[in-house]
């Protein structure tokens, strides 16, 4: 049973990446990750939480209302470490290798709540609706981490860039998060053939971003022939 009178707090609410970045949590969402870590999403109280952090259930639920808000907190954080750390040298850079690089750096810095992104992944398996909140969150990161590589992340065809690297980087975690390797080279191999995989079907995805206004001209297309074939039956009658 835990003690409720000395609270176990999270160290200092920051956690160094393997790459020298470093996501800064609040001292709550740093409970909460430190606690997923050890247990399943959907075992973890709010009261645990609170204990962890030590703050009080009133202060806990005025910063973040439920589990969902916690991660989605976690999230920004490691987004911002990324953003924090664009390398301003790759700009001159092919898009692929601007991504690469960002999408490496965020790998490093989620290094340090590894075995929290291992529980997560776990419970959403089995929990459709916390895969499907999970999935709107890494859908939101992964347009910053477009336009962290200068790549357009806005509108309908950023919204399916940034739903299509979702779940390449998903394909990735997969290999990282058994890739024990300090210099992590299953991990750069598997983003490396997610990338070039990635390549293959961006224009497919460009294509599908064009259907709408090659549907709406087919339609007005149609729409004159059916027009001129009316006017020649009247004429002919």
């Amino acid at each position: 049973m835990t003690d409720q009178s000395s609270p176990q707090q999270p160290s200092g609410g920051g956690s160094s990446g393997a790459g020298g970045g470093t996501v800064q949590h609040d001292p709550i969402v740093a409970a909460f990750m430190a606690i997923l870590a050890e247990k399943r999403f959907e075992d973890i109280g709010f009261a645990e939480i609170a204990r962890r952090a030590g703050v009080s259930l009133s202060e806990l639920r005025l910063k973040h209302a439920s589990k969902i808000e916690m991660l989605a907190a976690s999230m920004r954080d490691v987004d911002r470490a990324v953003l924090d750390g664009i390398d301003s040298g790759l700009a001159d850079e092919p898009p692929r290798e601007r991504l690469f690089d960002v999408l490496m750096r965020r790998l490093d810095i989620l290094a340090a709540d590894k075995a929290a992104v291992k529980s997560l992944r776990q419970s959403a398996t089995f929990n459709p609706g916390l895969a499907l909140a999970v999935n709107g969150l890494a859908t939101r990161s992964m347009q910053w981490m477009l336009t962290a590589a200068d790549i357009t992340a806005t509108g309908p065809k950023g919204m399916v860039r940034a739903q299509g690297l979702a779940l390449l980087f998903a394909s990735v975690l997969r290999t990282w998060l058994h890739d024990d390797d300090p210099g992590q080279a299953r991990t750069l191999a598997a983003l490396d053939r997610a990338l070039s995989s990635g390549q293959r079907w961006a224009g497919l995805l460009d294509d599908l971003c064009r259907i709408p206004e090659a549907a709406c001209s087919a339609r007005r297309a149609f729409s004159r022939r059916r027009q001129d074939d009316r006017g020649k039956e009247s004429a002919a009658a």
